[in-house]
């Protein structure tokens, strides 16, 4: 099936595109442009995922760069690892976290040492994916409030909860929580 920018903007309602973004597309002139607008991870996986529901190799280089959408390229359309978009992900504790519970399964030692720096995220990450004690990240837990009264109320019992988020997240992803 051959890719069109034309496709994609009349896909624009389907993928959860506005009219505004749906007539930029439009109005470019090839793909260099559309890969190197600012919004262009973010549409390359809206398109991947809700209008071909299958992977995108011309796109992925540039899915590859955001974080955020990278996170959710591996998980509704790969389905698991993406290897070459790790580092990515990895530099982002929030989205770091959430591609170890929901992409990995577990434990994701190469981005710990980012995830351990941010109090609220290193907590989500003991509960959630460690399901319990994390003495590397303690410091960092132990520097927020909030997040140290969560993490210490949740390691006192014998099994860890998941944290009201990630219960909320396990529901939207329909996964249940254990």
């Amino acid at each position: 099936m051959r890719i069109t920018l034309r496709k994609i903007a009349k896909a624009g309602d389907s993928i959860g595109l506005s009219g505004s973004e749906m007539d930029a597309i439009s109005r470019m002139s090839g793909w260099d442009e559309f890969f190197a607008h600012p919004k262009a991870a973010e549409w390359s996986y809206l398109y991947a995922h809700h209008g071909l529901h299958a992977r995108w190799p011309e796109a992925e280089p540039v899915i590859a760069k955001s974080p955020k959408w990278a996170y959710y390229y591996a998980r509704d359309v790969i389905r698991g690892r993406w290897t070459e978009a790790e580092p990515t992900i990895a530099k982002e504790p929030w989205w770091a976290c959430c591609y170890a519970c929901d992409v990995i399964g577990g434990r994701w030692p190469e981005a710990e040492p980012t995830i351990a720096k941010d109090p609220w995220y290193a907590c989500d990450y003991a509960l959630d994916v460690i399901r319990g004690r994390w003495p590397e990240a303690e410091p960092a837990i132990a520097s927020d409030a909030h997040s140290a009264c969560r993490y210490a109320s949740a390691i006192g019992r014998k099994r860890v909860p998941f944290s009201p988020v990630m219960q909320i997240r396990r529901r939207r992803i329909g996964k249940r929580a254990k």
